[in-house]
Parts: C-alpha cells; sequence; structure tokens
C-alpha cells in the first residue's frame, strides 16, 4: 500500500474521537477515500482509538 501521511490526514481531519477502526472505515467510505486508504484503515487493529496521536501511531506501524 502506497499512502501518504497527507492523505491519510485529508481524510482523518475533522473526526471526533474516540473512533473505531469499523467508524474509521465507514467515514472513509463516504467521503471518497481511495482503495489504498481503505484498505489501511481495514488492516488497523479492531480496536478505538482515543486521540489522534494514537491513530497517528496505529497508522504508523503498518507502513
Amino acid at each position: 500500500m502506497t499512502v501518504s501521511g497527507t492523505e491519510l490526514q485529508e481524510y482523518v481531519a475533522g473526526l471526533d474521537y474516540p473512533v473505531s477502526r469499523e467508524d474509521l472505515v465507514r467515514w472513509g467510505q463516504e467521503n471518497g477515500a481511495s482503495t489504498d486508504v481503505l484498505q489501511m484503515l481495514h488492516a488497523l487493529p479492531a480496536e478505538e482509538f482515543a486521540s489522534p496521536t494514537e491513530l497517528s501511531d496505529a497508522l504508523g506501524s503498518l507502513a
């Protein structure tokens, strides 16, 4: 998957936390996220993210 940090930030900006993986995927689908972004969101651990920092750390671990 080749998703830039900037591309991910476009899709997670404005989210209300805490947010679950399922909410992130749904939000991405509703907002026209690319297939690569959706695949990356699906690959996140099935948990809730309490802050943008937690989500960023989880996304970084996938790279």
